[in-house]
């Protein structure tokens, strides 16, 4: 069904891919992966005709789809028989409203009326997504966003789905819940395509497994095989999750001193998004603050930067009564889309940007940490987005506040690079300074973190040292 005969591309004389060669059969499912840059979304790029079309560089070789030339294949042609959702899936989005962006690719493709409504339908119940209809889409959550995108894609009933990194945002259970709408396109023919770093949720319905390496195909599994080899060994996230350990049980603070929050409640407009009136938290601990996706978790996360104006509650810490404007001196946050939180022309001057007084030493040291000193003269924006998410965590690292928030630091990192984050996060605690995580990594959470926080429908519904047989409830 596609065909990538002997196929090299570089970005304008960056690394990109060499010599790939690959036969995709239809109704196969394909993991792709590897480490950050080894070119996963280079080639799904190539087989979606992103490349040309949008991204220019030096091609050698070719793809085909069913024979046919994808670089010679006009975008609407191709947008028949591939849907692609991107890491990102604001950057798909044509649409602000949820129900106008599923039935979009239908529209444009002049489908009937009644089949776009009956199709509407079909993808509404595949993902589980009633109660996101017909809202705001940039009032979503990052892991809503990620469902419409996959939604808006299945119903225009593609041969071929390409997924970018499709569980970057997504909580637990809607990994495993996209894991069964995998099946479900299998059991249909589909082709499934899948560049992705966490892999737990794709065991059971991955064919096949492409191992990238610094842009070449280093190794290929059938899933039996995949499932048997020692992933780290490879740079890979773990793919039974019930297998990790917590590491962070002599981290745990002894000092018994805690933040106390009062008030935390808010909402937009008439709707309560945070309810929470009263609750202690351990100090110079890494708090995993976990739950759905739409929560509240990053509602929390803001009121607590002191970013909400109408924000009334209040943070008891070392016996200050901070409200927000001390909040906002106070606290330091990564953005889930670090894109509204870069600002300079360099990924070094984005660092010092962050700092009271600048000190190029610490901050080149502080890139070394994350595997970033290599980029310091590139521009943040042509980073990729693990690459943009490591610059902000630096830009947290050297801003020395007290109180650090966390959105979504992982998301779309590989092992190497979440174990760096984890490595941070750890130093930063030697130091005196309280970390907020929100996140879905259950292996980050085991890595690092010390203490849970639960929220659901902006409630706190626990609130507990680290326990493995808890989170696994929530996680597996």
């Amino acid at each position: 069904m596609i065909n990538v005969n002997n196929v090299s591309f570089s970005y304008n004389n960056d690394s990109g891919l060499e010599n790939i060669d690959l036969n995709i059969k239809k109704g196969e499912v394909i993991l792709l992966c590897g480490e950050s840059g080894c070119g996963k979304t280079t080639l799904t790029r190539l087989l979606n005709g992103l490349i040309p079309n949008f991204f220019n560089g030096k091609k050698q070789g070719e793809v085909y789809l069913n024979n046919d030339l994808i670089s010679e294949m006009p975008v609407y042609e191709i947008s028949r028989y591939i849907g692609s959702v991107f890491q990102n899936p604001k950057t798909q989005f044509f649409n602000v409203d949820t129900t106008s962006e599923i039935v979009f690719g239908c529209e444009n493709l002049g489908i009937d009326e009644s089949e776009i409504k009956n199709r509407l339908n079909i993808v509404v119940n595949q993902f589980k997504i009633e109660n996101l209809l017909d809202k705001n889409i940039f009032k979503l959550s990052g892991g809503e966003k990620q469902k419409i995108a996959c939604a808006s894609v299945s119903a225009v009933f593609p041969d071929i789905f390409v997924l970018d990194e499709p569980s970057s945002n997504l909580d637990s259970e809607s990994s495993w819940e996209l894991e069964n709408i995998i099946q479900n396109w299998k059991n249909q023919g589909k082709t499934v395509i899948i560049a992705e770093h966490k892999l737990f949720f794709l065991k059971n319905v991955v064919d096949r497994v492409i191992f990238l390496k610094k842009g070449k195909i280093f190794n290929q599994w059938m899933i039996s095989e995949f499932n048997n080899i020692n992933h780290r060994d490879f740079g890979l996230r773990e793919i039974t999750l019930d297998n990790l350990k917590i590491k962070q049980n002599e981290y745990y603070s002894k000092n018994n001193e805690f933040l106390e929050f009062r008030n935390f409640n808010f909402k937009y407009g008439k709707k309560h998004v945070l309810d929470i009136d009263q609750v202690k938290i351990p100090k110079n601990e890494i708090i995993a603050i976990i739950g759905k996706n739409g929560a509240g978790k990053s509602t929390f996360a803001n009121c607590l930067c002191g970013l909400k104006r109408s924000f009334k509650g209040e943070v008891i810490y070392k016996n200050e009564n901070l409200k927000r404007k001390d909040l906002l001196k106070k606290t330091y946050m990564v953005m889930q889309d670090v894109n509204h939180q870069l600002f300079t022309e360099s990924v070094l001057d984005e660092v010092l940007l962050s700092m009271d007084e600048e000190n190029i030493g610490l901050a080149e040291n502080i890139l070394s940490n994350l595997n970033l000193h290599h980029l310091k003269d590139k521009h943040p924006m042509a980073l990729s987005g693990g690459e943009k998410q490591r610059v902000a965590i630096a830009s947290a690292i050297a801003s020395k506040k007290e109180i650090l928030i966390f959105d979504e630091p992982t998301s779309g990192l590989d092992l190497k690079n979440m174990l760096k984050v984890s490595e941070n996060l750890r130093y930063l605690q030697k130091l005196g300074i309280t970390s907020f995580i929100i996140t879905h990594d259950f292996e980050l959470i085991m890595e690092c973190c010390s203490h849970i926080l639960h929220l659901e429908n902006g409630k706190i519904v626990d609130n507990y040292k680290i326990n493995k047989e808890k989170l696994k409830k929530f996680f597996l």
